[in-house]
């Protein structure tokens, strides 16, 4: 485990949990969405995703969520758990 988003390495792949603030609807799920649900308002979303940009300028990374495809702006601080990913291709057939 990857101890702070400064330690990641150029040309590598991670993944972390993360909580961002953003609009939420009354399931507690980032907004906009599909679904008819109405909207909460303002809340902490936490989530897991690969990170797929990092900011070293304005600490921050950009997170694709797994749940959601969405990508979120994130805080280093809030960031936990990094690890590194392994890419697999998955079995045909």
């Amino acid at each position: 485990m990857i101890e702070s988003i400064a330690d990641i390495e150029v040309g590598k792949s991670y993944a972390c949990k993360f909580k961002v603030k953003t609009l939420l609807d009354e399931l507690g799920r980032p907004a906009p969405n599909l679904s008819d649900v109405p909207l909460k308002g303002e809340g902490w979303y936490e989530g897991f995703g690969v990170i797929m940009q990092r900011d070293t300028a304005q600490k921050l990374v950009l997170i694709k969520d797994e749940k959601t495809a969405k990508e979120f702006p994130v805080e280093w601080d809030n960031c936990f758990e990094i690890d590194d990913v392994e890419w697999i291709e998955p079995l045909e057939g």
